[in-house]
């Protein structure tokens, strides 16, 4: 389960306060497929990251699992973020030294488990997402969509309850965009998590379960998916955001 309680948070920008979310009420219960739309400035990427414990809110909680992120240390909340939430990025973010095998087991070895816990996982997640015998190669030997789905596999390693993607098909093609949306729903139900991911295309916002509208820093709706009418997705989001 995840909660955003009157969530409140701004920055400053040389001498200019930007509140990025006004006030934000949120709850998301697993499995979920969530879609996070909203005009760029709308507070996504914030929302991401404080749910994330990148970054704390001004006010209000967050709360993920019936923990509070607030009420953490950091060598708590540090714990947290290798255990409980998986990033997935637009630019994969993978080492380019490392194969991809090394690169999914990454945060195994920096969690200190054992060698052959990782490599009994990595296994797991290579044959669960499909790459076969890509995972022998280095990133820059692989196409956009098997480098993505490296970065999906290590982000699932550990077995987080939350999974969180920026834009994660911005740099992909259609095709393979297509599939990493299916793979995200598919991963929300058959791993009972939350995934929530930001876009502005309501050709992924299709796949999701529940489309949430940010602008302005505040929710201005939410609705359910009908997977059959992008359409009707598209022109619903129009009329939340005005």
């Amino acid at each position: 389960m995840l909660q955003l309680e009157r969530v409140h948070k701004s920055y400053r920008q040389g001498s200019e306060r930007i509140d990025a979310l006004k006030g934000v009420d949120l709850r998301v219960d697993a499995p979920s497929f969530c879609g996070v739309m909203g005009p760029s400035g709308s507070g996504k990427t914030t929302l991401l990251h404080l749910v994330a414990g990148l970054d704390q809110p001004d006010d209000g909680r967050v709360v993920v699992d019936e923990t509070d992120l607030a009420a953490l240390s950091e060598s708590r909340l540090s714990a947290f973020r290798r255990h409980s939430v998986g990033m997935i990025f637009q630019q994969y973010n993978l080492i380019s030294t490392l194969s991809g095998r090394q690169n999914i087991g990454l945060p195994g070895v920096l969690d200190r488990r054992s060698r052959q816990w990782i490599e009994r996982r990595v296994d797991e997640l290579i044959e669960q997402l499909g790459i076969g015998d890509r995972g022998s190669h280095r990133p820059d030997a692989l196409s956009g969509g098997e480098q993505q789905r490296i970065a999906i596999a290590r982000a699932l390693l550990l077995r987080p309850s939350i999974l969180l993607a920026d834009e994660p098909t911005g740099a992909l093609d259609s095709a393979s965009s297509a599939a990493l949306w299916q793979l995200l729903a598919d991963l929300a139900q058959q791993q009972q998590m939350t995934v929530l991911m930001v876009t502005h295309e309501a050709s992924a916002a299709i796949h999701c379960h529940r489309v949430i509208v940010l602008a302005d820093g505040l929710i201005r709706g939410q609705f359910e998916v009908d997977p059959n009418d992008a359409s009707k997705l598209a022109t619903r989001y129009q009329q939340l955001v005005g």
